[in-house]
């Protein structure tokens, strides 16, 4: 049997997360296809199975590399993102590139620093693959910040995408924590805490002061969902959904989703950190519809 901090034991909950993040993008990317837009406004599920995004697919190479290192390497991980590219998962063209050209034999760090005129990618692609990384180090949240930021690198090199993948995985650790989740407002705070001044960061500072707001159309007007796909304009309304709904994933897929955006990778984002934790367990009947991980991914421990 292994303990809950054993490699095998993070290797667990790091799979839980990854299939509540995988559930989220795949039933969220389903809400893009306009038959099925009059079932998201009536909380109704589409035909299964569902397809997952690149959102599952980067995120796997995310578990893979911790299984095989117990930590973040760069390298090791921008290779896996590179031979498991499938271009017809839904990738960003930026990224496209990158990945083919790093398969071809291009230096990641090289390319990535060179996107958008030297800036590097402000996208969301950092932070939507990263709770599962953060359910892996679910006793240590300031790891679990610290390895996000070198896991954003071999893709999204500007700061708001390192900081936008940094308090992802914050949050998915802090809900994984051996002692249950914190309440909605520590969890926002505990976040923050553990992030540098950022636009990100003052999205979460806003997000915090919306928590007893009811309506998530009015936060999202606020926050962004993701529309602009950009680390500033998705996060903060994710990690605001995640926090109001800590112990229902159901709940929280229908809040994050409803509001439009990003679907699959909101949802995606709340899916992952929720399910690192074990009171944010997706419903089983849901899991049941998504289609099956790649075969490359590492078993449970």
């Amino acid at each position: 049997m292994t303990s809950d901090f054993s490699p095998g034991g993070r290797l667990d909950r790091a799979l839980a997360s990854l299939r509540g993040l995988a559930l989220g993008d795949a039933l969220g990317s389903q809400y893009f296809v306009p038959v099925n837009y009059p079932l998201l406004k009536r909380r109704e599920l589409p035909s299964g199975p569902w397809q997952w995004t690149d959102d599952t697919e980067m995120a796997c190479s995310v578990v893979a590399v911790l299984a095989a290192h117990h930590r973040i390497d760069q390298d090791a991980l921008a290779r896996s993102f590179a031979d498991h590219h499938d271009f017809d998962r839904g990738y960003g063209p930026a990224v496209n590139r990158l990945l083919r050209l790093v398969r071809e034999g291009g230096d990641w760090r090289e390319l990535a620093a060179g996107l958008f005129n030297g800036q590097g990618s402000w996208g969301n692609g950092a932070a939507m693959r990263i709770a599962p990384l953060g359910a892996w180090y679910a006793d240590d949240p300031e790891q679990a910040t610290h390895q996000a930021e070198i896991s954003a690198y071999p893709t999204h090199q500007h700061r708001e995408a390192v900081v936008g993948a940094m308090a992802v995985a914050a949050a998915a650790a802090m809900v994984g924590a051996p002692d249950g989740p914190p309440s909605a407002e520590e969890l926002l705070d505990g976040v923050i805490a553990l992030i540098p001044k950022s636009a990100v960061g003052a999205g979460l500072r806003r997000a915090r002061d919306m928590l007893d707001y009811a309506d998530a159309a009015t936060v999202a007007a606020v926050l962004g969902c993701g529309r602009r796909t950009t680390a500033h304009d998705t996060v903060p309304f994710a990690l605001w959904s995640a926090a109001r709904s800590l112990n229902d994933y159901e709940q929280a897929f229908w809040t994050t989703a409803q509001v439009g955006g990003d679907v699959d990778t909101t949802c995606a984002i709340v899916g992952g950190v929720l399910a690192a934790g074990k009171v944010g367990t997706p419903p089983a009947g849901w899991i049941a519809q998504v289609e099956a991980l790649p075969e490359w991914v590492p078993a449970f421990a």
